[in-house]
């Protein structure tokens, strides 16, 4: 059973953060330059909030907003689901799915230490099956 401990040792605890007071327009480029669909919302040093490329989608383009006027703070999701660090792929995947979030912060202590994803998730549990289809092979073949 992999736990998000393992994820995060394996992936790294890098999570890329914006203020409520940045434009969305800021937080879409960074998610674009960096790759990701999400930023964790910072107010000082405390997690504040999430906001993702669906917070944008339903909240400013699909409104007629705009995206260098409208602040992260106005559109952010302030109900953060976090995952924990022993928790395992299997239990994040079923509350991602049952909360219908795409990423998940990872808290230790109350501090805000990585970020998981879907993707992290199917990615960990396709190098599973794989791993236990090769020891199938090997044990079937010997």
């Amino acid at each position: 059973m992999v736990t998000v401990q393992q994820l995060l040792d394996e992936k790294g605890h890098r999570v890329l953060s914006i203020g409520t007071d940045d434009v969305v327009l800021d937080a879409i480029k960074k998610m674009a330059n960096h790759n990701v669909g999400s930023l964790v919302v910072l107010e000082g040093e405390k997690m504040a909030g999430i906001i993702t490329e669906r917070h944008y989608a339903r909240n400013v383009f699909l409104k007629g907003r705009s995206s260098p006027k409208t602040t992260v703070g106005e559109i952010m999701s302030r109900r953060v689901v976090c995952a924990r660090l022993e928790q395992s792929v299997e239990e994040c995947m079923a509350v991602m799915t049952d909360k219908a979030v795409r990423h998940l912060p990872v808290l230790n202590n109350k501090q805000l230490i990585g970020i998981i994803s879907i993707g992290d998730l199917v990615k960990s549990i396709i190098s599973d099956q794989k791993f236990t289809i090769e020891q199938l092979e090997h044990y079937i073949s010997s």
